[in-house]
C-alpha cells in the first residue's frame, strides 16, 4: 500500500498516513469525511477544467494541498462530488492517486438528478443546480459528520483542524442541526483579477452565525471592497467575516436538503430560471426557522484559489512561499 509522508520543516517524515488516515497505531480514530465539491463548469477560467490546474513544484494541483492538510488533521475519507463527463480526466490526474492513500468515494452531480414530477425543468436548464443539489448527491454515500469544500480552493491548515475538532467532539442535543462554518476575513478571500462571491455573515458575541447573505460582484477598489446590490455599489469593510463554502455538516442536512430541493423547483418559476439552490442560503433560512445552530470557526489563514486563469500564477507562488516557510515538504505525495 502506498502511503502518505508528511514531511517537517527540515524535510524529514515524521508521520505517516495509510489507509483510513490511521495516524498512529492503537489509535481509535474519530470517523469524518472529506467532501470535494468538483462538479462546478469552471466557465471564467477559459479552456481546460480549473479544478485541475496544476500549481505545486511538481505538479500538485489544489485538491492535492486540501487533502494533505484534511488527513493530516484526522479526517479519513475523502468524497469527490464531479461530473460524470469529467469523470475520466479526474480520476487519471487525481482520482486514482488519492484511493492509494485514503478511501475515496464518488457522488455525481448531474442535471436531471431531480425529484420525481419536475423532469420538464431539466429541459430549460443548462446550468448546475447549486452547491445545494451537490450536496445532496451523497445522501447514499456519507454516513459520518463530513467538511464540505470547494476544489479549486485553499483553505489553510487551521481551517481543517478546527472543522475536524469540532465535527468529532461529542455535545449536547439541541433539537437543532449542528453545523460549523469555517469564517474567514473578507480582505483575505479577494482575487486581484476579478469580481467574487462571497457569503457576507454576521456573527454574535459567541461566534454563532446569526445571518448570511450571498453576495456577488465583491471586488478590491482602493484600500477597500466594494459590491454590487441592487444596482447600487456598496462598500464592504475589509474585516467582514465572509464563508467561503467551507461548512462542517452532519447526515441530518440531508432530509433538510431534500425537501428543501422539492420546494426550490416548484419555486423556480418565481425565482427565475437561472437561480441555483445555495448552500448558504439554506443555512440561512435553517437559522431562521430555528432548524440550525451555527458555529463560526475564524480563521486567520489567507485564502487563495484559481476563481480567474490569471489567478494561476499568483497561486503558484503561494504554494512555494509555503513550502518555503515549511508548511509543505517539496515532495507532498510521496
Amino acid at each position: 500500500m502506498k502511503e502518505m509522508v508528511i514531511l517537517d520543516e527540515n524535510n524529514d517524515s515524521v508521520l505517516k498516513l495509510g489507509k483510513r488516515n490511521k495516524k498512529q497505531e492503537n489509535v481509535d480514530m474519530k470517523h469524518a469525511t472529506l467532501v470535494i465539491m468538483a462538479a462546478g463548469i469552471g466557465s471564467r477560467y477559459g479552456n481546460g477544467i480549473k479544478q485541475l490546474a496544476q500549481v505545486g513544484p511538481k505538479g500538485e494541483i489544489i485538491i492535492d494541498y486540501s487533502i494533505y492538510d484534511a488527513l493530516e488533521a484526522g479526517f479519513d475519507k475523502v468524497v469527490f462530488i464531479i461530473r460524470r463527463e469529467i469523470e475520466k480526466e479526474f480520476k487519471e490526474v487525481i482520482g486514482n492517486r488519492i484511493e492509494k492513500i485514503t478511501d475515496v468515494a464518488y457522488a455525481y452531480q448531474e442535471l436531471d438528478d431531480v425529484p420525481e414530477g419536475f423532469e420538464s425543468q431539466v429541459k430549460e436548464r443548462k446550468k448546475p443546480w447549486g452547491t445545494g443539489q451537490a450536496i445532496l448527491c451523497c445522501k447514499d454515500i456519507v454516513k459520518e459528520p463530513f467538511l464540505v469544500i470547494n476544489a479549486d480552493d485553499y483553505y489553510g491548515k487551521e481551517a481543517y483542524q478546527k472543522a475536524y475538532d469540532y465535527l468529532t467532539e461529542e455535545r449536547e442535543r439541541s433539537g437543532k442541526i449542528d453545523i460549523c462554518m469555517i469564517g474567514f476575513v473578507l480582505k483575505n478571500t479577494l482575487s486581484d483579477n476579478g469580481s467574487v462571491t462571497r457569503g457576507v455573515c454576521r456573527v454574535d458575541e459567541n461566534h454563532m452565525l446569526t445571518f448570511i447573505e450571498e453576495t456577488y460582484g465583491i471586488e478590491k477598489k482602493g484600500e477597500g471592497a466594494v459590491a454590487v446590490k441592487d444596482g447600487h455599489e456598496v462598500e464592504l469593510p475589509l474585516d467582514s467575516p465572509v464563508s467561503m463554502n467551507m461548512w462542517g455538516l452532519r447526515p441530518e442536512i440531508f432530509g433538510v436538503l431534500q425537501e428543501g430541493f422539492g420546494e426550490f423547483l416548484r419555486n423556480l418559476e418565481a425565482e427565475g430560471r437561472k437561480t441555483e439552490y445555495l448552500l448558504p442560503r439554506i443555512i440561512g433560512e435553517m437559522i431562521e426557522k430555528g432548524q440550525a445552530r451555527v458555529k463560526v470557526l475564524e480563521s486567520k489563514d489567507r485564502w487563495f484559489g484559481v476563481t480567474y486563469k490569471e489567478d494561476k500564477e499568483a497561486v503558484e507562488k503561494s504554494i512555494r512561499e509555503l513550502i518555503e516557510a515549511g508548511a509543505y515538504g517539496a515532495n507532498l505525495l510521496s
